[in-house]
């Protein structure tokens, strides 16, 4: 009987380590102060990497390689994973779960040696995977079909399906488990699931059809979900009757929001991808803006520490991971990590013995990358750039991604590159795209980009320029490269 005490009480503290008293958490347990036990993953989705970092040391150890870069990739996929790009990690701080959209896959691995532990393969294009407060089941959100893969939180194998509007994006947990939510990143409605029976509650109205991510505040009141379509961030009630309580204008490319608890409240922090910033905003009835906190190039997933005092966010177009202050809402440290971080998750505890180097390797050539800004031409050089670029050595070619914005919404447009700098030399196509609702799009491609981007062996340099696309052989530029 004395043993199966010492285990409860080791099981109890181990549970309140992991979720304390910040978001995933619930508000009434104990805060984990930072130490080098504890770790910061993001999901790197041009390397197909794994980045772990000491927020202590405010070092990346190193990265775990799940698949290869491109080309090898686009070969059939017989071994490895594709697209690394969602996050979950168990209640007791031992598993992290990393979702790949191109493999169909999720990547359990142990947070004490890096090793992969197991891999389910679920339905077409998963984003996000959640474990029950519980740790008893995994929510794989399948984006590209209707429904959420319940996996079992032990052995990792498939044990029911939630059928739920089509294109789920992330389902999180009310802090006493009672409640699983689910956004939609294809249809204009969430829902509220009952853990226990699987059984939708209720039907929440989005206010567009794509939301990626979502958080639950700590103590239980509030549930904030990002609107990136439209660049809106809005904010419902988390207990019934899931009344609305607010919709915020937060900005194009509105990524992830996340929780914090201090002693000056409770407060959410939304990543705005296309304003490269970090908004902070109080969880009061009729939320208000209180910081805005620019971060680097194209801030995407962030999450808090197990002790509030800092929240980190990783930057999709700056391959780096940004500490942020929180009492103070400054950055203090950025790290850098993979390529394309998209998701992130502090785990506090998640070395408790040991250096937890094991089976980490070096970036090594991934940290090859250009990085540029463009805006719209005849704006002072003194404004940030309206458009990021990151340019990704993938050692033979390289991943471009572009995240713009300030342009027309739902329009057809063209990335190009130009031998003059205002954009009035012809033009080489490198992509066509069509903006969001918010005049916003994420635009992606491969070649041997760095190399013509970059001044050649005869001297010669081209820029990066954004103009209309409607077939005609010369456009008008709008956007223009800046200095790097």
């Amino acid at each position: 009987m004395k043993n199966l005490f010492s285990m409860f009480l080791v099981a109890t503290c181990t549970l309140g380590r992991a979720f304390a008293g910040q978001a995933p958490g619930s508000a009434d347990a104990p805060d984990i102060p930072i130490s080098s036990r504890d770790r910061v993953y993001l999901s790197d989705q041009f390397s197909n990497t794994v980045s772990v970092i000491d927020p202590a040391a405010e070092k990346l150890l190193g990265v775990i390689r799940l698949g290869e870069l491109t080309p090898a990739n686009l070969s059939p996929l017989y071994r490895g994973q594709l697209l690394v790009h969602g996050f979950g990690f168990s209640p007791d701080g031992t598993t992290i779960a990393a979702v790949s959209v191109g493999s169909n896959s999720v990547t359990f691995i142990d947070t004490a040696t890096n090793q992969i532990k197991h891999v389910s393969y679920v339905g077409r294009s998963p984003h996000e995977a959640t474990f029950s407060r519980s740790g008893a089941e995994v929510w794989v959100t399948v984006r590209g079909e209707d429904y959420v893969q319940v996996l079992d939180g032990r052995t990792y194998v498939p044990k029911d399906r939630i059928t739920v509007p089509n294109g789920p994006g992330m389902a999180i947990f009310s802090p006493d488990g009672q409640y699983g939510y689910v956004v939609s990143s294809f249809t204009p409605m969430a829902v509220v699931i009952e853990v226990r029976t699987h059984r939708i509650l209720a039907h929440i109205p989005q206010a567009s059809p794509f939301s990626p991510d979502l958080a639950v505040t700590p103590d239980g009141r509030q549930l904030w979900f990002t609107l990136k379509d439209i660049g809106k961030t809005q904010v419902v009630s988390a207990r019934p009757p899931f009344a609305p309580i607010a919709l915020l204008d937060t900005g194009p490319i509105t990524n992830h929001v996340n929780l914090v608890r201090d002693a000056k409240g409770q407060f959410a922090y939304i990543s705005v991808g296309g304003k490269n910033e970090v908004q902070v905003y109080t969880t009061s009835a009729d939320p208000i803006l209180v910081a805005t906190i620019a971060t680097g190039h194209l801030p995407h997933g962030i999450w808090p520490s197990g002790d509030g005092t800092r929240i980190y966010v990783g930057l999709e177009n700056g391959n780096a991971v940004t500490a942020i202050d929180t009492n103070t809402n400054t950055v203090i440290a950025t790290i850098h990590s993979g390529q394309g971080p998209q998701g992130i998750a502090y785990v506090p505890n998640a070395v408790p013995h040991g250096a937890g180097t094991d089976h980490l390797t070096p970036l090594g050539d991934l940290e090859e990358a250009l990085h540029l800004g463009l805006s719209p031409v005849g704006s002072a050089p003194s404004l940030p750039p309206t458009t990021t670029i990151a340019v990704d050595s993938q050692g033979l070619v390289d991943q471009l991604q572009a995240a713009v914005t300030g342009l027309r919404p739902r329009t057809s447009y063209l990335l190009a590159l130009s031998l003059s700098v205002d954009g009035a030399a012809p033009l080489e196509p490198v992509a066509r795209f069509t903006t969001n609702p918010a005049g916003a799009a994420i635009v992606n491609a491969i070649g041997p980009l760095r190399k013509v981007a970059q001044e050649d062996a005869l001297g010669q340099k081209r820029y990066f320029v954004i103009v209309g696309s409607n077939g005609a052989a010369q456009e008008t530029p709008l956007q223009v490269q800046r200095s790097p």
